[in-house]
């Protein structure tokens, strides 16, 4: 029987995957680092089945190339820049990259490892695969679409009506989605309709971006400040938002600007967005901790250096659904430039529980790396002993 396959495009993955790769391929096309799979969810077992599904699935995805539309599409996106898109026209993904067992609680292990242009590339195509895997073989998946179709139109009935007025969102669900046909059919419906107050402006997924001319929506991931900041051995790892910051707007100026607060915390993070940087990106996003707590906090670092919060966008990521998204809206709407990226909650939601599954740079370079983010059970991180003396980095950077 012909393999039905789930990634069909290498553009199927998130718009801030090329923006960090094209970082990656001019600044740090010697780092090599490990990604590592894990299922949060505590009650979820992948049968062997499952398991030889995803391996079916990620090899087929490692025989995709980009075709000449997908390539002239990124082409057309005003940050990317001809030589990335030169390497991207040979690049295609190594399936010895990978390695995948049942060697876990969960029945399924996945680790990648090798340089970080290509590992890099893999996190988003490899979760999305072991959703649709799940959802397909362990329930009724007609059923499953049918209550998605259900509750997709309820939502937008809650918007049009205005029961729900959240501004301006994008979509963010490819990596926890229910399936490719429930993502697609999210972002057309969401983006071709009336939705009242609120739009529903693009996806963070840049094949169905290019498919409903919408906007790709992406900037950058804990992986970039991980990676840049602790994956050299040289740097304090408490300084990590800084060299990653630079690095950025060493390779963007101020065309591609939303930076990520929480990698090391958003008090530490704050150490370092300074004057210069507050000023060069257009905005912050928000993806753990209290987001009101973040958000006063931002618009007092603004108002500290000056800047008027009201310039500047606070995009949040963490958790949302339109309901929590419209709160947070009336809160700051006339105190700041408002966005969302919403994921789960629009592309997996169903009568079934949706899975709990990360996949996080464990290894940079040889050594470990983490993230402390501003809420408990966010990070990942082999060596215990690593993250603690991550933690006492940040203490001695917050008390000097």
């Amino acid at each position: 029987m012909r393999l039905q396959r789930i990634i069909n495009s290498l553009l199927e993955t998130d718009m801030y995957k090329f923006s960090m790769g094209q970082a990656i391929f001019h600044q740090f096309t010697d780092y090599r680092t490990t990604w590592t799979f894990r299922c949060r969810n505590k009650d979820v077992k992948f049968t062997p089945e499952m398991v030889e599904e995803i391996k079916d699935q990620i090899k087929a995805y490692c025989d995709l190339r980009f075709n000449e539309e997908e390539l002239d599409y990124l082409q057309s996106i005003v940050w990317i820049k001809s030589s990335y898109v030169s390497f991207l026209r040979l690049w295609k993904p190594r399936y010895d990259d990978f390695t995948i067992t049942t060697d876990a609680e969960c029945g399924l292990a996945i680790e990648t490892t090798g340089t970080w242009l290509n590992t890099s590339m893999y996190e988003i195509p490899t979760l999305a695969i072991v959703n649709e895997v799940y959802f397909r073989m362990q329930y009724d998946y007609d059923a499953l679409m049918d209550s998605f179709r259900r509750k997709l139109d309820d939502k937008i009935a809650k918007l049009q009506s205005g029961e729900w007025n959240i501004g301006v969102f994008s979509e963010f669900g490819l990596r926890r989605r229910l399936s490719g046909e429930a993502q697609d059919l999210a972002v057309k419906e969401l983006c071709s309709k009336d939705l009242g107050a609120s739009r529903c402006v693009g996806t963070s997924n840049v094949y169905l971006a290019m498919k409903h001319k919408v906007t790709p929506v992406g900037t950058m991931a804990h992986e970039w400040i991980m990676c840049v900041g602790q994956g050299n051995h040289k740097h304090n790892p408490a300084y990590s938002n800084w060299y990653a910051l630079d690095c950025w707007v060493k390779e963007y100026g101020i065309l591609n600007g939303t930076a990520l607060t929480d990698a090391i915390t958003t008090d530490c993070f704050l150490r370092d967005f300074k004057l210069t940087y507050a000023t060069l990106y257009s905005g912050v996003r928000h993806d753990s901790g209290d987001p009101y707590e973040w958000g006063d906090k931002m618009i007092a670092h603004y108002e500290s250096l000056g800047i008027d919060p009201k310039t500047k966008t606070l995009l949040f990521s963490d958790s949302l659904n339109f309901a929590k998204a419209t709160a947070i809206y009336d809160y700051f709407k006339d105190k700041a430039k408002v966005a969302f990226g919403i994921g789960t909650y629009i592309a997996n939601d169903t009568d079934a529980e949706p899975l709990n599954i990360v996949m996080k740079t464990t290894v940079c370079n040889g050594m470990d790396v983490a993230k402390v983010s501003d809420s408990e059970g966010k990070g990942m991180c082999k060596n215990p002993d690593y993250v603690e003396y991550l933690e006492r980095c940040i203490k001695w950077r917050m008390e000097h």
